[in-house]
């Protein structure tokens, strides 16, 4: 097994085999969401195309996102169940497939098939709780930093493909910039095939930072029971307040991020004059400052009390939202809002994931993590299409952005209601 030997490699030179999981999970996070964002460079090919209004295409798109994040608990049960490896392929090949069968789409309904149910529920069989699964099964140190890293990706993938796809949809048609996207979740399928392992223990290991080998807990022997796992850990997360909280703030990122920004922000700029290929290289420019404010927040949230990183963030993002309506649209104007947005695009990520495992124990964090990450996804489906409504109704995106910093502020007041001191509740080992 290749997998096995790179292990003993990276023990003689005394590296832990758990980066190049993560490596291989870096990957496959940053190509799956590089599909997750690539519809937003769609809208107008597809409106011109198909002659589909904005409001037709945000409703594919909000099913999408809904399923996206509605899988997320029962994805996590499944990697406990069937492993990371077995499900981050079963995820690659879904999303390809509906991919490949979209290129010869020409009805609304089969958008809503492809893109919104085949690709939503492609992508929400690894979503976030891919890396909050890798993060807290294969590192005991570092998790804050890792899981910073692996949020990194989900930012880096959906905007940094863009400029790519928009300048490919430009010269070749929105088609020919499904391929590529195609062609990269082939080779994050192989990478996964060759370096993916279920957990440290498959290899004799301790997780990183940890002094003994941690055997795989017992997991439930029917389907049936499989299934029900996630509801059973609700209903008992939805005793503590501190639940609700981290569910509102993670509905407000989703809401400002992938629903909005993320899905309109081309559109809304072709609004303004700025052609799809300087808009998504706003994009790109956020992931770029995304990338290093996501892994500084990994570090700081090591470190420092994750409830004031959080007031920080919210607010920071609802200012940027609120400062973009009165600008005017110029390179520097737009240039200033992709630094101060970007810096915190999912920052939040990993102080959310560090207060879901200090309040709900390690061994349910990711299934619990699922269920907040549920609430991120509900918040963008809002978003994308309220984002499509706005232009339809108003010919303007201006109030969802508006409506979308105004939630920021109030998410960042709330997260001070979760108390610093001892954690409300923590739920019993899985």
């Amino acid at each position: 097994m290749l997998s096995a030997r790179l292990a003993r490699r990276f023990s003689a030179r005394n590296v832990h085999y758990g980066w190049a999981v993560a490596g291989a999970t870096f990957l496959t996070m940053l190509v799956v969401a590089g599909a997750v964002g690539a519809p937003g460079v769609f809208i107008v090919p597809l409106q011109k195309e198909f002659g589909w209004s904005a409001a037709d295409i945000s409703g594919a798109l909000a099913i999408r996102f809904l399923l996206f994040g509605g899988m997320g608990p029962f994805a996590a049960a499944f990697m406990n169940r069937f492993g990371i490896r077995r499900m981050m392929l079963i995820s690659l090949g879904i999303v390809a497939c509906g991919m490949l069968l979209s290129l010869a789409m020409d009805r609304i309904w089969q958008l809503f098939l492809l893109w919104g149910v085949v690709i939503g529920l492609g992508t929400g069989l690894t979503a976030m709780v891919l890396g909050a699964t890798v993060a807290t099964r294969w590192f005991s140190e570092r998790r804050g930093l890792v899981m910073g890293l692996l949020s990194a990706s989900t930012a880096t993938g959906q905007l940094a493909f863009l400029p790519l796809l928009a300048g490919l949809t430009e010269s070749h048609g929105w088609r020919m910039a499904l391929l590529m996207i195609c062609g990269a979740i082939l080779i994050a399928a192989v990478v996964v095939f060759l370096i993916m392992q279920d957990r440290p223990s498959d290899l004799g290991l301790a997780p990183y930072g940890a002094g003994a080998v941690e055997p795989a807990p017992v997991q439930p022997a029917t389907l049936g029971a499989l299934l029900v796992t996630p509801i059973a850990v609700l209903r008992e997360a939805a005793g503590a307040p501190v639940f609700w909280v981290l569910f509102f703030s993670f509905f407000v990122c989703g809401a400002s991020t992938n629903g909005l920004v993320q899905t309109h922000f081309i559109a809304m700029c072709g609004d303004y004059g700025l052609a799809a290929v300087g808009a998504a290289s706003m994009l790109a420019m956020m992931g770029l400052f995304d990338f290093g404010g996501t892994l500084a927040s990994g570090w700081l949230s090591d470190r420092f009390d994750n409830r004031w990183l959080l007031f920080c963030y919210y607010g920071l993002r609802g200012l940027s939202l609120l400062y973009l309506p009165f600008s005017d649209f110029s390179l520097y104007s737009l240039s200033i809002f992709a630094i101060f947005y970007g810096l915190d695009w999912v920052a939040t990520v990993p102080p959310t994931l560090k207060l879901t495992a200090r309040h709900f124990g390690p061994e349910k964090t990711n299934i619990v993590f699922g269920w907040i990450f549920a609430g991120h996804q509900l918040g963008a489906a809002s978003a994308a299409l309220g984002g499509g409504l706005s232009r339809t109704v108003w010919q303007s995106y201006m109030p969802a952005f508006v409506a979308a910093g105004l939630l920021c502020l109030i998410a960042a007041a709330m997260i001070l209601l979760i108390h610093r001191g001892r954690p409300e509740r923590t739920l019993a080992a899985a």
